[in-house]
């Protein structure tokens, strides 16, 4: 029972976005601690390194204060049991991302079966925000002020600006 009072709301966050903290502000209701924990090591090649992702996390999501942001490398698995997860958080944006979340709840279910899989949708206004069409739209110049909270619009801009 303890342990479903924790949810680890598990991603590369390279950056995160206002439909990230939309669902962090609709689990954190819900559990006692939501843990929101910033991949490391991933085949994606994250533009900002876990060090900055995770600091940004922590900023943007703040005014939650059962919310703790947490980098991590290695396997969720084995995350998820050492700081004692009952639930994982996974955002449901659209029907295409449906099959590949799918198949890591299927994953997860025969890796971890003590911890359960929940869906969350964002609200509507966020559902076509992605971390890699925001990486894109920066890295042309274009204003992601209205898809990332102002930390990482701010901290965005920034690393625009030095390597011009």
């Amino acid at each position: 029972m303890l342990r479903q009072r924790v949810a680890l709301y598990p991603g590369t966050f390279d950056p995160i976005t206002n439909g990230h903290a939309d669902l962090v502000a609709r689990a954190a209701p819900l559990f006692e601690k939501v843990i929101v924990g910033v991949a490391g090591s991933t085949g994606k090649s994250p533009v900002l390194e876990v060090q900055e992702r995770e600091a940004l996390a922590r900023e943007a999501l703040a005014q939650h204060p059962n919310v703790e942001v947490i980098a991590f490398s290695g396997l969720l698995a084995d995350f998820a049991r050492q700081i004692g997860a009952g639930v994982l958080l996974r955002g449901l944006r659209a029907v295409s991302d449906f099959e590949y979340e799918f198949q890591l709840a299927s994953m997860n279910r025969h890796l971890i079966p003590e911890v359960e899989t929940l869906f969350l949708t964002p609200a509507e206004q966020h559902s076509f925000i992605s971390s890699t069409l925001v990486r894109e739209v920066a890295r042309l110049g274009g204003d992601v002020s209205g898809f990332v909270p102002p930390v990482v619009a701010r901290a965005l801009a920034a690393r625009r600006l030095s390597s011009s």
